[in-house]
């Protein structure tokens, strides 16, 4: 054990604890306090944040689609949402159930369709 005592270990015993100054105590609140707050502006951004698809409008169709993962995003604008809301109202099937209020929130639901 005499490698203990030979410098390769800096300390080979713990250094006894000392109390933190006025200053440092100042200095951990002000980074406890930075940090909470960069906590909050981002928990915030994420709950408020629409995300870059934002909602069915315009002929743009978004659905939340169950999924292996726990869900999924269904996306397409133009002439794409328009043949996604085509096969959604031609068929039953669960992902056409779940397109079709959002084909009409895009205005993109045939005419015999429409409420």
């Amino acid at each position: 054990m005499s490698w203990l005592h030979s410098g390769v270990v800096p300390f080979p015993t713990q250094p006894a604890a000392q109390r933190l100054t006025r200053r440092a105590k100042r200095r951990l609140a002000w980074a406890g306090g930075i940090v909470a707050a960069v906590v909050i502006a981002v928990v915030a951004w994420a709950a408020l944040s629409p995300g870059s698809y934002g909602g069915s409008r315009a002929g743009c169709v978004t659905v939340t689609v169950p999924s292996s993962t726990g869900g999924g995003l269904l996306h397409a604008c133009g002439g794409d949402a328009k043949a996604m809301c085509r096969h959604a109202f031609a068929r039953t099937d669960k992902i056409s159930l779940l397109t079709r209020p959002q084909c009409r929130l895009a205005g993109l639901a045939p005419a015999a369709s429409s409420p």
